[in-house]
């Protein structure tokens, strides 16, 4: 049996724990924490992907083939009853995706807004969508500079000056109104 007794940090970001047994003296066990994946902060132990968002919408099948008409990839189209459809796509180089149907949820089609796809460049990505037969507002930045306002307000047409990642923007909606917007990040911020 083994009994925790003492706890350092290596050099190398490894953690030193000193445990007696009854075989030996001393044992030391190296621990790496960037391999461990379970956190000793007891708030967020897990790690958590945002994985799915829903969308609500009035026509399935249209609503399909906007977001194909986009280029993203069909995951399922799954019928249990005339009642209830799943369908999911997810959008390329992205980890999650987006789920609507049939039966899926209670929101009013178009009620979803501020729905963000990160771009390198945001010029080429709204000439993209264009190019596709989507409608998508010129590119903007806000007249604080740090975050879009709500709605249209605050919008200065062209990219931010600077080209500050994070700081450029071109909206666009599907078919039953819920609203994209295109983020240029060339550089992620640290933690991000």
């Amino acid at each position: 049996m083994l009994k925790e007794l003492e706890c350092s940090e290596l050099s190398d970001g490894r953690i030193a724990i000193a445990q007696e047994s009854k075989l030996t003296n001393l044992n030391i066990k190296p621990i790496n924490l960037k391999e461990n994946k379970m956190s000793s902060n007891s708030l967020n132990s897990q790690n958590m992907k945002l994985e799915v968002v829903v969308l609500p919408v009035s026509d399935v099948d249209k609503a399909k083939d906007f977001y194909k008409t986009l280029g993203w990839r069909l995951d399922a189209d799954f019928v249990t009853d005339e009642d209830f459809r799943v369908v999911q796509l997810t959008p390329p180089g992205s980890e999650a995706s987006i789920i609507f149907g049939s039966g899926v949820t209670l929101a009013a089609p178009g009620s979803v807004q501020g729905l963000y796809l990160i771009v390198y460049d945001i010029e080429a990505a709204r000439a993209e969508l264009v190019e596709r037969g989507v409608e998508v507002s010129e590119v903007f930045h806000d007249v604080g500079g740090v975050f879009h306002h709500a709605g249209t307000e605050g919008r200065v047409p062209g990219p931010d000056p600077q080209r500050r990642d994070y700081a450029s923007f071109a909206s666009f909606s599907d078919p039953n109104g819920n609203g994209w917007l295109l983020q240029e990040v060339k550089k992620r911020a640290p933690g991000r």
